[in-house]
């Protein structure tokens, strides 16, 4: 037991103090967006907003998050990731304290709109701060903080945020939001500032100095990384529902599910990752594993109708998560031009909401069309495409190193 302990403990060394500071207040800024979680219910219960009109205001919600992690790299590369940092921070606190007078329709859709681009500014911004706050050898570990903190902070918030509703209303769950916020931007002014702070000499691989606009092996990267993306988040919409419509489920019991997930990354990530660094296999390796676990994950759905099953795909899509995600991570850091950085960590958050716009709403309709069974296939089908276009970006990558 004490070995164990000590393993976990080792796995978060050598991390720089100013990646443990960006960790916390990365935990404070997710754990402040406890509005999100709670938004269709405040249009719905607080406004009287019909299903149509929540659902365009939802749209406007994705549209934001687009356009800001597009926009937060240009102004990455442009005034630097600090700057950008502590502006979204700040700015998107006063935002959310805003929303709460604003009440007809047209206006909540535009408030939205500017609160989530200045909001998710932030995304590409702080993985270019890793760049500057984090040793090469151990960028992957402090992206898995980083994912650490929001996990975290993903879990803490919504259980905050209705004790908040319950005692103060969805009025105060503005203001909590709103201050957390601009907390962790007075944090980070105080903490990170880079005329008092250690950072540490940015190092990028030799690539020709081009916009991934046009890095072939860049945009071969992101697509692999969308599909990935796509049929991960089916475990958090059309997954959900097999374990209710399929298997009978209560929420109850999917919640524990769900929960699994997150408990298991916040206990196993950080090791499991030291682990594989240890090893001889590359990041774009590991990465294909991690994918290949995803893929067993939804092809055991259709094995019966044992619920045990479930536990198992789980099992087996939170660890090819663990892996995936923060090698992903590291090699879009590692392949980043100097200079461009934030430009090719925008492209990479945009990749992963687009995987949002399109993952949940083709998944309901291939099961409306197709059911189930089908879809699971289909799913592990895009799962051996997202593989196979690793592989070739592996060959990419080995013929420009020689």
């Amino acid at each position: 037991m004490n070995f164990i302990l000590r393993h976990y403990i080792h796995s978060f060394s050598g991390l720089s103090k100013e990646v443990w500071w960006l960790a916390l207040i990365t935990l404070i800024n997710r754990a402040g967006t406890m509005v999100i979680p709670f938004l269709s219910l405040y249009l719905s219960e607080s406004l009287s907003f019909s299903l149509e009109h929540i659902g365009w205001v939802m749209s406007a919600f994705g549209l934001g998050s687009l356009i800001g992690s597009w926009l937060g790299g240009k102004l990455t590369d442009t005034i630097g990731y600090y700057k950008v940092m502590y502006s979204s921070l700040l700015l998107s606190g006063i935002g959310f304290i805003g929303l709460q007078y604003i009440t007809g329709f047209w206006g909540i859709c535009t408030g939205i709109l500017v609160v989530m681009v200045v909001a998710d500014m932030f995304r590409p911004a702080v993985f270019v701060a890793l760049t500057a706050y984090s040793k090469v050898e151990n960028r992957t570990r402090s992206v898995s903080l980083i994912r650490l903190a929001i996990n975290l902070g993903f879990s803490a918030g919504p259980a905050v945020g209705g004790l908040i509703i319950a005692q103060l209303s969805y009025g105060g769950l503005f203001w909590v939001d709103g201050i957390s916020c601009i907390i962790a931007g007075i944090l980070l002014l105080k903490i990170l500032d880079p005329r008092r702070s250690k950072v540490l000499e940015s190092q990028s691989t030799e690539y020709n100095n081009i916009s991934p606009y046009k890095d072939r092996s860049y945009l071969l990267f992101l697509g692999a990384t969308f599909l990935f993306g796509f049929i991960f988040l089916q475990y958090f919409s059309t997954v959900p529902l097999f374990y209710k419509q399929v298997h009978g489920l209560k929420e109850s019991s999917i919640g524990l599910l769900l929960a699994m997930n997150g408990f298991l990354i916040f206990l196993l990530e950080m090791p499991l990752i030291k682990f594989l660094e240890a090893r001889s296999h590359s990041a774009v390796q590991n990465i294909i594993f991690g994918i290949f676990l995803t893929i067993c994950s939804f092809a055991i759905l259709n094995l019966g109708s044992w619920s045990g099953v479930l536990v198992i795909g789980m099992l087996l899509v939170t660890v090819g998560e663990m892996i995936a995600f923060p090698f992903s991570n590291a090699i879009a850091l590692q392949m980043a031009q100097k200079g461009k950085q934030g430009a090719y960590m925008g492209l990479y958050t945009i990749a992963f909401s687009l995987g949002h716009l399109f993952s949940h709403n083709s998944g309901m309709q291939l099961i409306s069309w197709k059911g189930f069974t089908y879809t699971w296939y289909f799913m592990a089908g895009l799962g051996l495409l997202s593989m196979f276009m690793f592989l070739a970006l592996r060959k990419k990558l080995s013929h420009t190193a020689s």
